[in-house]
């Protein structure tokens, strides 16, 4: 969201505030600083190993509060996460128009990614403006009864901010042997807790131990399914670092610096391929499939013989890694906020 709150904020005709729910609160507040964004509302919603149940009731009723007394003409939010469905909620009941940024993105698949695929879902019903990030995008809207002329290809904002972070010289916060490859490691799916993640735990091992002459830096979310087992499997793993979650600015740095990437993150699948790197995900299906298509993306799901299988072809045959490597950003040219903005400024416009 950060590139499209700073390209509101250079239209004199549109006030933009910014509420931050907090859902992600160890994320979100280094990403504010980074691109000096100030929150005029925090509801500070974050609560240790919270359920659904209780985040969504809890968003649904601070959120209904504040469009209440805000009383906005329109409201925007980005992505696939509890706050984005509960937000086009809360909107839906006070009838305010509400704009979907990254909008469109399926599996067709409701338990795959678990709880995002329904909050995608959700909330593309109850959207005025869907700003998607592709065609492949738009034809998924198309195909659900969203009206074509409410859709609006504008590439995906995550890209707009890759590139902006991209160009400075953000350091690393540990030291690295830069004359070994680096494979970066993030997982964190709900989908992946228990056994798959132990899969995943387990192949990251047998890379490290069979490839002495390669690095994993493996950030760990600090959810206890995620932290506890990461610890136990990969803490005495020499060449494999485990680190608390970077900042922003540090995580790009590492997706630069990376050989290979091995990720079940969906922002990843969009921002390493227009760096260059190629990425192994460690789901079964993807709402992403353009990078997937361009053959810089590949499926392996949590997988213990697949992760293991393609990151040693990766490391070992020069070819198929640079099929792989060819610096593709099928999501965006990094002007999809300015596109954004344009559509909202014409819209306030024509209604004025």
């Amino acid at each position: 969201m950060a590139p499209v709150i700073l390209a509101l904020k250079k239209y004199s005709n549109i006030e933009c505030r910014v509420l931050a729910t907090a859902q992600h609160r160890h994320l979100l507040d280094q990403v504010l600083r980074i691109f000096a964004i100030k929150p005029d509302i925090d509801l500070d919603i974050m609560r240790s190993n919270q359920p659904l149940t209780a985040l969504t009731a809890r968003l649904l009723l601070s959120l209904d509060g504040v469009l209440e007394a805000e009383k906005p003409d329109a409201v925007l939010a980005q992505g696939d996460t509890t706050t984005v469905m509960t937000t086009a909620l809360a909107c839906f009941y006070q009838k305010l128009p509400f704009g979907h940024i990254e909008a469109g993105l399926r599996t067709g698949d409701m338990a795959n990614p678990f709880p995002e695929e329904m909050n995608r879902v959700v909330t593309g019903r109850l959207t005025k403006w869907h700003f998607a990030p592709t065609e492949t995008a738009r034809q998924n809207l198309l195909k659900e009864g969203a009206a074509d002329s409410d859709i609006f290809v504008t590439g995906n904002t995550v890209i707009d901010a890759l590139l902006s972070a991209a160009e400075r010289e953000t350091p690393l916060p540990l030291d690295l042997d830069p004359g070994k490859r680096l494979i970066l490691v993030t997982a964190h799916r709900r989908e992946n807790f228990g056994g798959p993640f132990r899969n995943i735990c387990r192949a990251i091992h047998t890379l490290a131990t069979r490839n002495p002459d390669i690095e994993v830096l493996y950030p760990v979310h600090p959810n206890p399914n995620v932290k506890a087992v990461a610890h136990a499997m990969l803490g005495n793993c020499l060449n494999v670092h485990l680190c608390a979650p970077l900042d922003y600015a540090s995580f790009v740095t590492a997706m630069k610096f990376a050989y290979i990437i091995i990720s079940d993150s969906g922002g990843v699948q969009e921002e390493a391929p227009a760096l260059g790197k190629p990425v192994l995900v460690l789901r079964d299906e993807t709402e992403r499939p353009e990078a997937v298509e361009e053959g810089v993306v590949k499926l392996v799901g949590p997988n213990y013989d697949r992760i293991v299988g393609e990151t040693q072809r990766l490391l070992d045959d020069k070819t198929a890694y640079k099929k792989m490597a060819r610096g593709v950003s099928p999501y965006g040219d990094g002007k999809a906020a300015g596109r954004i903005a344009l559509v909202l400024e014409n819209y306030f416009v024509a209604c004025a």
